[in-house]
């Protein structure tokens, strides 16, 4: 399994954080980012590398399968077992298992002793630490788990480090103490990673500001009373069917059971479409076959790929379905790429959950250009960007929205904008001044400013991750010196694969006929030696928010004639670079020896954890 860089970077924080720290970390990647893969490597090393015994927990059954088909994959049956009532499974004896934590948090004699723990989907862990909470399992668990191993060491893995009613899971207090990695939705989707985002707001949309709340959320009886009216229903859904004419696959959340079967009603009574419904009351057999369904037959081979690894004979969907209307279901573990489009027709006080429902549309697709996010529910207005979105940012009530709609083209912009940049529409004066101390912006962070800068000097770089070593994938930086101080940079992925690597051959094919480099030390080779067309301007996009500006268009010189250039040898003796950590650094309290059928002896001198 090849990971992405931030994913090593991810895998090469925890062992450094757990040889520095003596409390537990959390690893933050978004939604599709490939958190799967983090933790299935994390295992592996953990098994392989150090000869330890790791645990995977989570509470959704859905996840334990899913971790378990990763781990299987990338190590073996010989060595994941599955320990779910869910499942079906029982295996105690293997070096990983993959297990729900309402199926172990009362059998832990069967398990033996573990040297990590990995939590996955952290965020779901309710704050209640009653015995019967979900936390008072986990906790009750690690408990038992820590008097049998001393050096336990447990890890995390989330999209979004925080609950979503009390705020961050991180703290002395908690399970989870310190985030040691994280990367943003932003800086992914524009390294290619994530499916691009765009927003609109509905034509007929609920007031919600009479909803109260309770425990962080909005009461459901009100919100499901508020959304569920004839009018809002068909106007919400004539809107989806008009907009999503030419896309994949739409996922649509309403705010409770009722709500539900009134919009698949009008799906079926006024459009002639089918809309499929699940909700945690709809039977597992019925519910699988609408998920096959939804995801479509391109996705069968992956699904079936899953499904043999865990030795469940698949079925196939009989035909697809292109709408699909859910209730508090399908916001954490639901991987179906093909969606396109995600409604969302329920209000939420919980900037977590709203990220988690946009977030079912992050991944990426070949199909599909990006994904659009609908709003009746003022959601994106209430929270701002789905990329800058924390918990506890403003007090309840107070403060101004971060984002407005677009009165014209209905478009969910940066509240700073005093023109729309969709439509031109100009806003009022006072609204304009109101809106620019506004915070962040609509669906992702808002565009500010946009300016053009003759450049003086263009330099071109090896750009190598800290902590990496030398053969992780490499990024191409591109320096543009506007002045003698400042400069605009831009990171482009030839040593990547998929969307990242198609961008980078768009923009080497603009400035030269040179072969294209398969290596980022290729590229700066023949950019040194003149090799590629000279950028004289750029147009930089300044966006509230991200670290970084962005390089969005350039005006070019001629392309020069072909070049010639050293060797890969002679580039390589010249580049090369030593950063890496000796594993000796490592010095963590051991688990007892611990031997099983496979081989595996574990001794208190290499154990790091």
């Amino acid at each position: 399994m090849s990971l992405r860089y931030y994913q090593r970077d991810a895998v090469d924080s925890v062992w450094k954080y757990l040889r520095t720290h003596d409390d537990n970390p959390c690893v933050v990647i978004p939604t599709a980012g490939g958190k799967s893969h983090v933790l299935a490597e994390i295992c592996r090393e953990a098994v392989q590398t150090w000869h330890g015994r790791a645990l995977v927990l989570t509470h959704v059954k859905e996840l334990v399968e899913q971790n378990a088909a990763k781990l299987i994959r990338l190590l073996g049956t010989n060595m994941v077992g599955i320990y779910s009532a869910g499942l079906k499974s029982r295996e105690t004896d293997k070096p990983v298992i993959a297990a729900g934590i309402q199926s172990v948090y009362r059998r832990i004699h069967e398990l033996g002793v573990f040297n990590l723990v990995v939590v996955d989907e952290v965020h779901l862990i309710p704050p209640d630490r009653g015995p019967n909470s979900s936390e008072g399992m986990y906790r009750s668990f690690l408990a038992e788990m820590l008097r049998r191993n001393p050096g336990l060491r447990v890890v995390g893995l989330t999209a979004t480090p925080y609950r979503m009613s009390t705020g961050d899971i991180c703290s002395e207090k908690n399970i989870l103490n310190n985030i040691c990695y994280e990367i943003g939705v932003r800086e992914l989707i524009d390294q290619g990673f994530l499916s691009p985002l765009i927003s609109k707001a509905g034509r007929l949309k609920a007031d919600t500001s009479g909803l109260h709340i309770r425990a962080g959320e909005f009461l459901t009886n009100e919100t499901e009373s508020l959304m569920d009216t004839d009018v809002l229903v068909k106007s919400a859904v004539g809107e989806i069917v008009e907009l999503t004419a030419d896309r994949n696959a739409c996922l649509i959340f309403a705010a409770g059971i009722k709500h539900g079967d009134h919009i698949a009603r009008i799906f079926r009574e006024e459009h002639g479409i089918e809309c499929g419904f699940i909700t945690g009351s709809t039977p597992v057999s019925l519910r699988d076959k609408i998920i096959r369904r939804f995801k479509g037959p391109d996705e069968l081979d992956v699904e079936q790929e899953q499904q043999s690894a865990l030795f469940i004979e698949p079925e196939k969907p009989i035909e697809p379905l292109k709408y699909l209307c859910n209730v508090n279901v399908l916001t954490t573990g639901f991987d179906a790429p093909r969606i396109d489009c995600v409604a969302m027709l329920r209000p939420t006080a919980s900037p977590g959950l709203m990220y988690q429902m946009i977030g079912r549309g992050f991944r990426l697709h070949h199909s599909k250009e990006n994904c659009l996010v609908l709003d009746y529910a003022d959601n994106i207005v209430r929270h701002g960007p789905v990329d800058c979105i924390k918990a506890g940012d403003r007090p309840k009530g107070k403060g101004d929205p971060p984002a407005k709609e677009c009165p014209k083209c209905r478009a969910i912009i940066h509240a700073g904008y005093t023109v729309c940049p969709h439509c031109d529409h100009e806003f009022p004066r006072q609204e304009a001044q109101h809106a620019a101390h506004a915070g962040n912006a609509a669906v992702l962070s808002g565009e500010t400013t946009i300016e053009e800068y003759d450049v003086q000097h263009v330099s071109y770089t090896v750009h190598h991750k800290r902590g990496a070593d030398e053969s992780y994938p490499k990024t191409l930086q591109v320096d543009y010196y506007v002045s003698i101080t400042e400069k605009f940079s831009e990171w482009l992925c030839p040593e990547h694969t998929g969307y990242a690597r198609g961008k980078f051959v768009k923009w080497w094919i603009a400035r030269t006929d040179m072969p294209l480099p398969d290596t980022a030390s290729d590229a700066v080779a023949i950019a040194e030696a003149g090799g590629l067309a000279t950028a004289k301007r750029i147009t930089v996009k300044s966006v509230s928010g991200d670290q970084f500006d962005r390089v969005v268009k350039y005006e070019l010189g001629d392309k020069p004639a072909p070049v010639t250039v050293e060797s890969k040898e002679e580039r390589l003796a010249r580049i090369r670079r030593e950063d890496s950590w000796d594993d000796e650094d490592f010095s963590f309290t051991a688990a007892p020896a611990y031997s099983n059928d496979f081989g595996l002896t574990f001794d208190d001198d290499d154990i790091p954890f």
